[in-house]
């Protein structure tokens, strides 16, 4: 089972430093919009079974670009992290607030006042994820593709299980506005195959062992030994 993660393009809120959260009205800007259509062009051979987005706007406005026509789940766990009363501040002036280092270098104990913890963040953006990516599989078959567009932090969070990494190392994962990151959910385990790209076709295989390739094996030999 194939899952691309992809984030929001570019908003006003994002280009002003502006931290956007959950507050309503926060769309695409134009370059934000030219970014979505470009993921999009990267996305337009693939086949994909299903397409799920955050209910925020931007994410939206993300999904509608990247797959034209299709019909798309909104999916409640996959919105923004709330962000309580830090929502609507700009960075320069949290990074001036004592739980913004514990968001740099502890996040699992991060809880934004009147907001969310960015544990319960990462479990139901993970169980997400993972349930949906089960959902897709019994219905579609196990190489099927789906798409998900949601949140950096999201993003990072899901990234971060499926690398085996525990929470506090997930701020060293970038993901970039409209990037794409591709993981495959085998029988054993997560495999990250691609991670925060803006450009060129993702390696999707048309066969995946459930063993990792050792020393000079491709992926694409290994499958055909498998």
């Amino acid at each position: 089972m194939f899952l691309i993660l992809a984030r929001h393009g570019r908003t006003t809120a994002n280009a002003a430093g502006i931290l956007a959260g959950r507050a309503e009205g926060i769309g695409l800007d134009a370059i934000g919009q030219d970014q979505a259509k470009v993921a999009g062009d990267r996305l337009a051979d693939l086949t994909i079974a299903r397409v799920v987005s955050s209910p925020m706007q931007r994410c939206r406005e993300t999904a509608e670009l990247l797959v034209p026509s299709r019909s798309i789940d909104l999916d409640h766990r996959l919105t923004e992290c709330d962000y309580g009363e830090w929502t609507g501040h700009t960075l320069a002036e949290l990074a001036d607030e004592p739980l913004w280092r514990t968001v740099q270098r502890q996040p699992s104990a991060a809880a934004f006042p009147g907001g969310e913890s960015m544990t319960a963040m990462s479990h139901r953006a993970v169980d997400a994820a993972r349930s949906l990516s089960r959902e897709v599989a019994a219905t579609h078959g196990e190489n099927a593709v789906w798409l998900a567009v949601s949140h950096g932090d999201v993003i990072k969070a899901i990234l971060a299980d499926a690398l085996g990494m525990h929470l506090d190392a997930f701020q060293r994962i970038g993901v970039n506005p409209a990037s794409l990151s591709l993981i495959h959910y085998g029988k054993h385990r997560a495999s990250v195959l691609a991670m925060n790209t803006v450009a060129g076709a993702l390696p999707i295989p048309e066969q995946v062992s459930e063993d990792a390739p050792v020393g000079g094996a491709s992926e694409a030999t290994l499958g055909s030994q498998a």
